[in-house]
């Protein structure tokens, strides 16, 4: 389940609200400014720059030319430019995407009309060519053997630079599925296709979903589309959607060789009951490795395969849990040390790092203590060191680090103790491009030198609000309902604050796994709809539960098998503290969250009715028994299992006790969140005679695209407008 970034509306003071001294000379927030779909929002996001290193040399890219960028100066000298390659006869439509394979060449790869082309920038001419195709269902380039693997038309393909594509499948089909993410993109999985390092083997997904029910999604024509033949009527457009408890897919892995030309499927035995996850290979490219992990996702064990054979040849770990386990990185093995590989584990309470030998002996844990290893960027192999991502500082913030394989030791390698920052590392390692931002800065770019920590500031973004009247982002904690977790939450000031006023007041929350709202980015990561809101006068009040991201496993797996208890329990004690402080108007408490936080929207209603004047609830699930099976059976087990877990997190036996305003809306087409939530949830309420409200976009999946997301803010606001002023 993906998390749907909220931002705003048109400025609308409330009445009586007391304005700011300037309020007369800065200028207003629009939808359009800050919605994502708003036709100004590009200029009222933080400026940024867009790198890729070139071995050690950083590489700044602009729409119309890429430039060097010096490391210790920050000076920079133009490589080439779109005019170069309109001489050699390419059109180039920016180089967003353009990378540098070769250290020592001037060689710059990048999309070129429907090809992928390589390109010497030096001597004006192309390399090399791999023809795309439009509406490839998906591609993986492979730079080692000039290769292309990708799917089109459901059928596998592999392209070889100056060689007609081969095509590997002929049974391709939505029943099955080649080459494409698996599992519902849970696990990590986010594609199908894995070549080896040398480039000559491409390990695919293969994924046999005939036997997975259709949910009966239908397309509607455009209303102003007039058939010259045929029928106006919708069509169908199912989609294969394994419910909690249901049948699932058949997912295997193949290994196509490019040297003979045959394919092999690994020898896994019947994948009826578990899920294939992380694919990664063996140095020499002899061994692939993944992460098995069974249905009942409580027990994950670590297998080899020979990938010339597909014989399984040993099981290296394995870990189990009484809640479940939930790999979602594959093993990395030492650049320095083809002998050992780095695994990523929450077996100690928390995602760190752990050194394994090839053959699957533990040597050490790498990293340690009651924090979160968020991401591993990269390796500095000189120093046999690893450069990762972590909230070791404080919760709150993301910071880079690196930890030395062989005795432990770790140092902070980022410009700013303060913030979340994000990194690109060199090929080498010796060098980071650290790109952050803080609860008062934008964003900061800068180089930092691994070795020794030393950072040149090399871009400080312009504050794109300045002129306008911008509201007071707070930040704090409270306890949570077990009276000793610490919960942060982030509090958006109404513009034009007067503490001896009373404010309306809205939660926004989502609430779920893999997913956090507050921490130390810009404005402590509020989004735009926020902004707006406190701009016509609102309070915003956001609260990270327990089960949300970032706090360690027990955090997160206080929810297992009972979905919307202890979630809705911490997020009243936000309502307890609200209900505290003398601006707040209790009896003016809104509520408003998308997809999981949808879920909450509703819980919260219903089961403290009379607490919430007004909420907004969007694409929400109503029965966990009615959402996909990884998702679903990883926090609340099956409803056969289970069945007290999810009668008690049912929303539909709650219906009845609506008894304020309510707006629930969702896509048409939502294949995460299927329309059957919403609509049973109406039928429950025409029952029992409560009166929620409905609406739909037509076409529109579980999150809405482009501008139709700047109405849908509109709406959203306008409700709040009408029923909690």
């Amino acid at each position: 389940m993906r998390k749907l970034f909220f931002l705003l509306l048109c400025m609308i003071t409330l009445p009586g609200m007391a304005a700011d001294d300037n309020s007369t000379t800065l200028k207003q927030f629009t939808l359009e400014d800050l919605n994502f779909g708003g036709t100004n929002y590009r200029n009222m996001v933080p400026k940024n720059r867009y790198t890729a290193w070139w071995g050690d040399e950083l590489v700044r890219i602009d729409a119309d030319a890429c430039y060097l960028v010096n490391k210790q100066t920050g000076k920079e000298t133009e490589l080439f430019n779109e005019q170069l390659f309109d001489k050699a006869g390419l059109k180039v439509h920016g180089f967003n995407y353009a990378s540098f394979p070769e250290a020592k060449k001037p060689w710059v790869l990048l999309p070129i009309g429907r090809d992928w082309v390589l390109f010497d920038w030096k001597k004006q001419k192309t390399v090399w060519t791999l023809e795309r195709f439009s509406g490839m269902q998906a591609e993986q380039l492979c730079y080692a053997s000039k290769s292309l693997a990708y799917v089109d038309g459901w059928q596998l393909y592999v392209e070889r630079a100056g060689s007609k594509p081969v095509k590997l499948t002929t049974d391709g089909s939505r029943q099955i599925v080649y080459g494409q993410s698996v599992h519902r993109d849970e696990f990590g999985i986010t594609g199908g296709l894995f070549w080896s390092p040398d480039g000559q083997k491409l390990a695919f997904y293969r994924m046999d979903q005939s036997m997975v029910t259709d949910y009966p999604q239908v397309d509607i024509p455009e209303p102003t589309w007039v058939p010259k033949s045929g029928s106006r009527i919708a069509t169908e457009a199912p989609d294969k959607y394994p419910m909690a408890g249901e049948t699932s897919h058949k997912v295997t892995v193949g290994v196509y060789d490019l040297a003979t030309g045959k394919t092999i499927y690994l020898k896994a035995g019947d994948p009826t009951d578990r899920y294939f996850t992380n694919i990664s290979w063996s140095p020499d490219a002899k061994t692939i490795y993944m992460f098995e992990l069974n249905r009942d996702q409580n027990d994950c064990r670590l297998v080899s395969y020979d990938a010339t054979t597909g014989d399984r040849k040993a099981e290296l770990y394995r870990e189990t849990d009484d809640k479940y386990v939930e790999p979602l990185h594959p093993i990395v093995f030492l650049p320095w040390d083809a002998n050992k590989f780095v695994m990523q584990s929450r077996k100690d309470g928390y995602n760190h790092f752990y050194l394994f030998d090839k053959d699957g002996k533990q040597l050490s844990q790498l990293t340690k203590g009651p924090w979160e290893v968020e991401d591993m960027v990269g390796f500095d192999a000189k120093r046999h060191s690893i450069i990762y991502l972590s909230n070791a500082i404080m919760p709150l913030q993301c910071n880079i680090f690196s930890v030395n394989v062989d005795n432990g030791r770790s140092q902070r390698v980022d410009e700013g103790g303060k913030g979340w920052h994000n990194a690109s590392l060199s090929a080498s390692g010796n060098y980071v491009v650290d790109n952050y931002s803080e609860p008062t800065t934008p964003r900061n770019i800068a180089i930092v030198n691994t070795a020794t920590a030393q950072a040149k500031r090399w871009f400080t973004a312009p504050d794109p609000w300045k002129g306008y009247n911008v509201p007071e982002y707070r930040m704090g904690t409270i306890k949570a309902a077990d009276g000793t977790t610490d919960l942060y939450y982030r509090m958006v000031m109404p513009v034009g604050f007067d503490p001896n006023k009373k404010y309306p007041t809205i939660i926004y929350v989502y609430g779920g796994p893999h997913a956090h709202n507050v921490d130390a980015r810009w404005h402590y990561c509020s989004r735009s709809w926020e902004t707006y809101m406190a701009q016509k006068g609102y309070l915003l009040f956001i609260l990270d539960n327990r089960g949300s991201e970032n706090r360690g496993k027990a955090f997160e797996q206080v929810t297992f098998r009972h979905l919307g208890d202890h979630e809705v329990e911490d997020q009243m004690e936000g309502v307890k503290y609200l209900k505290s402080l003398a601006y707040v108007d209790s009896t003016r408490l809104g509520v408003h969250g998308w997809s999981f936080g949808g879920f909450m929207t509703i819980n919260m209603m219903t089961t403290h009715p009379g607490v919430f004047k007004v909420g907004v609830a969007g694409g929400p699930v109503i029965d966990w028994k009615w959402y996909e099976v990884m998702y679903g059976e990883r926090y609340m087990d099956t409803p056969q299992t289970n069945p007290d877990g999810y009668a008690k997190s049912s929303l539909i036996p709650k219906a009845k006790n609506l008894k304020d305003r309510l707006e629930i809306i969702i896509g048409y087409n939502d294949v995460t969140c299927v329309p059957q939530h919403s609509l049973s949830f109406l039928k429950a309420c025409i029952e029992a005679g409560t009166q929620p409200d409905f609406f739909v976009y037509p076409g529109e999946p579980h999150n809405m695209r482009g501008h139709q997301s700047v109405h849908l803010h509109e709406r959203i606001s306008r409700y709040f407008d009408d029923y909690l002023k």
